[in-house]
């Protein structure tokens, strides 16, 4: 079975980042999901940034997110942008752990009108770390939580869900990528030829 972990960077309890967190997990089919909270590792992060070693708690949680098959990142949207403590938490990963590695994005906010920073900002963010970035992003605004039964938000999250499925699916079995220095030569056995 392929795991997925989701990262839900909500700060107030109950919020609408783990509102929208929970039903893009229960789109994803066939897969153990595991829900990470940040907001309960919020100091643990800042003490890493600082010290630069992870709390136990922090530390399994990296890991988690390292073994992962899938991951979905779901953060609030201020001032146009990823909240500080959803990008303190992906600035912890070791370079190249995301490479490959399907995501589902989305975010919540006050408003559509900052709907559009799934696409200059998070996107972008999982570009630069390799990930694979599924192309349904899901952002949902204040109003989108007052409609109920098949919503526009509802088809979002099952489109979205299906494509990380389906991008989870193929990731496990497509062949690794090939090492560069697999095939290395020594440079003493270069000058023998």
């Amino acid at each position: 079975m392929t795991s997925v972990v989701v990262i839900s960077a909500g700060l107030s309890q109950p919020s609408s980042t783990r509102l929208l967190a929970d039903k893009l997990s229960q789109a994803v089919t066939g897969a153990d999901v595991t829900v990470v909270e940040l907001r309960d590792l919020a100091q643990d992060i800042t003490n890493h940034l600082l010290t630069g070693f992870p709390s136990p708690a922090l530390g399994s949680v990296l890991a988690q997110v390292v073994a992962a098959d899938g991951l979905i990142a779901v953060t609030p949207i201020f001032s146009a942008s990823y909240s500080g403590l959803f990008k303190s938490f992906f600035d912890l990963l070791d370079p190249g752990v995301l490479e490959g590695k399907p995501v589902l994005i989305a975010a919540t906010g006050g408003s559509a009108r900052h709907s559009l920073a799934l696409e200059h900002a998070v996107r972008p963010l999982f570009s630069y770390l390799k990930a694979v970035v599924v192309p349904t992003a899901v952002y949902a605004a204040s109003e989108d939580w007052a409609s109920s039964g098949d919503s526009e938000l509802a088809g979002r999250v099952r489109r979205a869900g299906a494509q990380l499925t389906a991008l989870m699916a193929g990731v496990s079995a497509a062949p690794k990528a090939k090492d560069p220095f697999e095939d290395f030569v020594p440079f003493a056995e270069m000058l023998k030829k």
